[in-house]
């Protein structure tokens, strides 16, 4: 069901008057009722009236969305973005609308505005910072989190992010000093245990494995709890970590059977719809007519470089080594390509069915103007530089949609020699968003899936994207 957005007094200028306050009353009865369509018009007839009134077209925003209407909603989004009220709850739930509709270039004049505009408590710097890291805004992102910390923030949240700054900016023995205070206040929290056995090699004369040990055993006797089961997966997975780097094989890969044990329960591996979802991708690019001459087309400003694969198949490495020269900046793992593929479709994100709604509508699409787009809404992470790196291996999906919309862009593929990059899968505790990852049936299902795309590519468009061999690449 959609969430509609609560007022925060005191808004003297936008208080209920008898009519609204009745019609919200309907509005929501409406979308308990599943008539969304009623809704929807009801917040129409307040937005008609009250054009002024940011809070009506947030509200109107969550209902079409959950209807599909992700154009007209983002239209209200952008209307409502021009009207901001100085209410930070309303403006931080604006810049996350705007960036999963993939209005990433008005999210960051939004999250600019809620830093003018609010008070500068530890909760809304830390908030802020949670902003600037989904848009990808390290630097600034750390920036506000030094600030909360050192304004007494208490949440394990805002700690732990605290410490994947630190991590990202270089300093992995101070994060993990941060971690480690991090899991003596809150003993559960999993991510916080596999982030610190990451950090580094553990040693004989330095590493956790006692006390992960206990900490397991005791939470294992409380399952029940919510979020056991994720937090007891990340701790056994920190155990199997600590383990392999301290040559204890045997034990490492029982803890790492244990931990993906419990990520089997939590999340399950769709096995058809990946197929059905191959099998369309397939389709829709057979169905597109002849690629764009590249040569005629001309692009203003920084160029993207999509860097495309499985996951665990070297692509950070790449990212890594061009983001090094002096015309290439890394964006990192950015969605942006995919949002803008949805909007030119007018399908809101929905997992497998509505990407399969989505390739349904790939033929009609204007493949110039989803160039445009994706441009527009990502050409100012290039900071500068002449070329910026989009780095999302999930992208291989994408690559005929990519050819036709940024035909001078380069691709590249990283190959990885199949069993390495499946097991490198298998141990690399890629979380739920991963189901695949947790079972060896399931990956190589996956894998045997990404296998038939990628060759399809290379035999219906040879050239388009360069294969990267990644044993070449760390032996070079």
């Amino acid at each position: 069901m959609p969430c509609i957005q609560k007022r925060h007094p005191p808004m003297t200028m936008n208080e209920l008057s008898e009519t609204e306050r009745s019609l919200r009353l309907q509005v929501g009865r409406n979308i308990k009722a599943g008539r969304l369509d009623v809704a929807q018009a009801a917040l129409e007839s307040l937005v008609a009236d009250k054009p002024g009134d940011p809070y009506a077209r947030i509200d109107l925003v969550a209902v079409m969305l959950e209807r599909g209407l992700l154009r007209a909603s983002t239209a209200h989004l952008l209307e409502a973005a021009s009207m901001l009220p100085d209410d930070r709850e309303f403006i931080s739930h604006m810049v996350r609308r705007l960036y999963f509709c993939g209005e990433i270039v008005t999210a960051r004049a939004c999250l600019d505005t809620l830093e003018r505009r609010t008070e500068k408590s530890p909760s809304a710097m830390a908030e802020q910072a949670q902003l600037r890291w989904m848009l990808g805004e390290i630097p600034a992102a750390r920036k506000l989190m030094e600030q909360a910390m050192a304004s007494g923030i208490n949440a394990p949240d805002p700690v732990y992010l605290h410490a994947l700054l630190l991590q990202y900016t270089g300093e992995a023995g101070q994060a993990e000093v941060v971690l480690d205070d991090c899991l003596r206040r809150w003993p559960r929290f999993g991510e916080a245990a596999v982030t610190r056995s990451s950090l580094r090699v553990q040693t004989v004369g330095a590493n956790h494995v006692q006390a992960l040990q206990a900490q397991i055993e005791r939470m294992s006797a409380k399952l029940d709890v919510p979020g056991a089961r994720l937090g007891l997966a990340g701790f056994e997975w920190a155990l199997f970590k600590e383990f392999d780097d301290l040559g204890r094989h045997e034990e490492a890969w029982q803890a790492l059977e244990r931990s993906q044990v419990q990520m089997r329960q939590i999340v399950s591996y769709d096995e058809q719809g990946q197929t059905r979802l191959t099998d369309a991708l397939i389709r829709a690019c057979d169905a597109l007519g002849p690629a764009r001459d590249a040569v005629a087309q001309e692009q203003q400003g920084p160029m993207p470089i999509f860097i495309v694969g499985m996951p665990r198949s070297g692509t950070t490495l790449l990212d890594r080594m061009l983001s090094n020269h002096s015309q290439v900046v890394s964006a990192g793992e950015i969605n942006d390509f995919r949002r803008q593929l949805r909007w030119m479709t007018d399908i809101p994100p929905g997992g497998i069915p509505a990407m399969l709604k989505v390739l349904e509508h790939s033929a009609d699409i204007d493949f110039a103007r989803l160039g445009e787009r994706y441009l527009e809404q990502t050409q100012w992470r290039a900071d500068g530089h002449r070329y910026f790196i989009d780095k999302l291996p999930i992208n291989i999906r994408m690559v005929p949609f990519i050819q036709r919309a940024l035909p001078h862009a380069p691709i590249l593929h990283l190959v990885r020699e199949p069993m390495d990059v499946c097991f490198s899968n298998y141990k690399g505790m890629l979380g739920p968003s991963s189901a695949y990852s947790h079972d060896m049936r399931s990956l190589a299902h996956y894998f045997a899936q990404y296998q038939r795309v990628s060759m399809h590519w290379h035999n219906t468009m040879p050239g388009v994207m360069l294969d990267v061999p990644y044993a070449a690449l760390v032996s070079d």
